[in-house]
């Protein structure tokens, strides 16, 4: 059992462009308050994880929110540009609402999960799936017998879950994403295996979330 990995893998705080459903892709967007005190808490969350190691997204908004969890543990943070949000080329920096307006061609064959399908200047979502999977592969190796987080995002996580799940590209999303959520997974040579999912508990209480 030394070479499994136990991986916490969990998305960043929230972002102003979140909540306008802004699509950020490799946008540069820094969390809001709501998105700093989702850290802070997941930070403490974690504190009694025994996690040894943390890797995370060099997108702002994933980098700090792993530095809360790094403040907190007295870890170094390591950032692996492999964790980085798909690329959404021209759909970045829109809501979902203007790409179907303006797109409305390409915005049908992004919902569909085609595969072979990107975005003019972004990634395909076959081409994005394999950098994820190659990256959390390579990273999770480097760490066997350890507990390792990864401080990433939404479409990394989601291409993860599939990949333990065994679940096709082209499938409609049933699992949550959310922000700061836990989500937990463990590595072998013969792949990831999913054992828990979405864990929030630490924004259970969200008296200071709705004050900020």
């Amino acid at each position: 059992m030394d070479e499994v990995t136990r991986i916490l893998a969990v998305r960043h705080g929230e972002t102003a462009w979140n909540v306008d459903t802004r699509l950020q892709g490799q946008t540069d967007i820094s969390l809001n308050a709501i998105g700093q005190e989702q850290a802070r808490r997941l930070a403490e969350a974690l504190a009694d994880e025994g996690v040894e190691a943390i890797v995370t997204s060099d997108l702002v908004r994933a980098r700090d929110t792993a530095q809360a969890v790094a403040d907190r543990t007295g870890l170094p943070l390591a950032t692996d540009a492999g964790l980085r949000e798909r690329h959404f080329g021209i759909f970045q920096g829109h809501t979902y609402a203007e790409v179907e307006q303006r797109w409305p061609e390409e915005s049908a064959r992004w919902r569909k999960r085609e595969p072979d399908f990107g975005a003019p200047g972004g990634e395909t979502l076959a081409g994005f799936y394999e950098r994820c999977v190659a990256t959390a592969t390579r990273l999770a190796a480097a760490h066997p017998g350890r507990t390792l987080l990864l401080v990433t995002h939404g479409g990394v996580l989601d291409c993860l879950y599939r990949a333990a799940s065994r679940i096709p590209l082209n499938a409609p999303r049933t699992w949550e994403l959310a922000n700061t959520g836990v989500n937990r997974l463990l590595y072998t040579p013969e792949g990831f295996t999913l054992v828990g999912w979405g864990d929030t508990q630490h924004l259970n209480d969200d008296l200071a979330l709705d004050e900020l």
